[in-house]
């Protein structure tokens, strides 16, 4: 499969296209009710993957003619690093294509665009449970055995 997939950044004409994707990913981690991403959120977070000011970008995968995924990474400084880290938020393939290579593609092409900008490493997280994501994970990254907290503010 992965030899017909392309990755490439996404375009502005992408939107429709991976709106559908957006919200299926969305649903995966259960954001709906008091928790939905907005659409204002929506569409100020595609404006700033498509703003070469902002360090947020977006990768889609395509296979006939349709977007099939995506990833979305964040740069940013690091303390214990000179050059910048990459933080990769969101990463989705559609539920049809799932084992296929997808994932890995975008991960891959994700790691690839971080050397490109100087990232010295791509970094991620993903919920305990998600046993097939972690399948993939614990194959071609290190679990850095760190648990994460937050702290909602708003």
């Amino acid at each position: 499969m992965t030899d017909a997939l392309a990755i490439r950044p996404a375009r502005p004409e992408d939107f429709d296209a991976w709106l559908p994707l957006w919200a299926g990913y969305n649903a995966f981690y259960e954001r709906t009710g008091p928790t939905a991403v907005s659409e204002a959120q929506t569409r100020t977070t595609w404006a700033r993957f498509l703003d070469g000011h902002e360090p947020m970008e977006a990768l889609v995968a395509e296979h006939d003619g349709a977007l099939v995924g995506f990833v979305h990474i964040i740069f940013h400084r690091n303390t214990t690093m000179m050059g910048p880290t990459c933080y990769l938020q969101d990463l989705f393939a559609a539920p049809a294509l799932r084992g296929k290579g997808v994932g890995r593609a975008l991960i891959e092409a994700a790691a690839a665009r971080a050397t490109q900008a100087g990232a010295a490493r791509l970094y991620w997280q993903t919920q305990q449970g998600n046993a097939t994501a972690r399948l993939l994970y614990d194959r071609i990254a290190q679990n850095s055995g760190f648990i994460v907290y937050r702290m909602d503010l708003a």
